[in-house]
């Protein structure tokens, strides 16, 4: 049932789709004659404009539709079974900057999720986050025994919006099915299906932990990768809190060579950790 929270939302998803022109990829080509005469019946379509290529097009409303929708783009970009090349392309460079929430409410979320005072757990907590995303955000710490370690949180309400927003995607997609052949050869309701498996999963973090601690195990004695210690005692489903280790990106180039790696021997290991973890380890962590 669409709730009028729900219209109001849809309403707001629909301005941002005729803003960017995407209407005009869904139902210009629509298989219904009845969709295609309505679609070109409505007043912003009388006038040509100018459109940027469709794939522009579609990740810039996904950016404007908040942080749910850039992580669906995200995943949708991986998909290049379903997806044309130039629109998985430009889907493929959605990147998850999102504004942090401020550090005091981090401190009252880790506080609520230890049920006590931060100072009696952590020597220090910094509320300037590391780093900030959709569904959590980052912050150095350190415990009493010195070890620095970083904390992921998970973003307030993060599981009411998520759910909100996947609701109103299964709406889209049911919809959207049934303008095109195109569209519905891409099946959207299953696509919205395994986007949310992935997003629910990530919402629990011991999970991820759990996932975490597996992986160092497997590489324990590994010379080519290192995988941070997850610190059981200070975990919980909404906070998760790791070792912290220092180090390059690995698409950060430039800084790469500054520090005289061999990209060579960087790409071997890679392509050495992948094939160790798929074909020996038979566990594949895509972090």
């Amino acid at each position: 049932m669409i709730t009028p929270t729900d219209l109001l939302r849809l309403g707001r998803i629909a301005l941002v789709l005729i803003g960017e022109g995407v209407d005009e990829l869904l139902l210009a080509d629509a298989s219904r004659p009845t969709v295609r005469l309505v679609f070109r019946l409505l007043p912003w379509n009388w006038v040509p404009r100018r459109r940027a290529p469709r794939g522009v097009r579609l990740r810039r409303s996904l950016e404007r539709l908040g942080p749910i929708f850039v992580k669906f783009g995200q995943i949708l970009s991986t998909r290049r079974d379903l997806l044309p090349p130039d629109i998985a392309d430009e889907l493929a460079a959605l990147q998850d900057q999102v504004p942090p929430f401020p550090g005091s409410i981090a401190h009252r979320l880790v506080e609520t999720a230890y049920e006590g005072r931060l100072d009696n757990w952590l020597a220090r907590f910094d509320d300037d986050p590391l780093a900030s995303a959709s569904i959590a955000q980052v912050h150095t710490a350190r415990l009493h025994d010195g070890r620095e370690i970083v904390l992921k949180v998970l973003r307030p309400g993060i599981e009411r919006t998520i759910r909100r927003d996947l609701r109103l995607l299964y709406h889209l997609a049911r919809l959207l099915g049934g303008l095109t052949r195109d569209i519905a050869r891409l099946r959207p309701r299953e696509v919205v299906a395994e986007f949310e498996f992935t997003l629910i999963e990530e919402l629990d973090l011991v999970r991820e932990g759990a996932n975490a601690s597996q992986l160092r195990r497997n590489f324990a004695d590994s010379g080519v990768l290192y995988v941070p210690e997850v610190y059981w005692e200070f975990t919980r489903p909404g906070v998760l809190a790791m070792e912290r280790i220092d180090g390059i990106p690995v698409d950060d180039i430039a800084a790469l060579q500054s520090a005289g790696v061999d990209l060579r021997a960087l790409a071997h290991a890679g392509v050495e950790i992948f094939f160790t973890q798929v074909f020996e380890h038979n566990f594949f962590h895509a972090d």
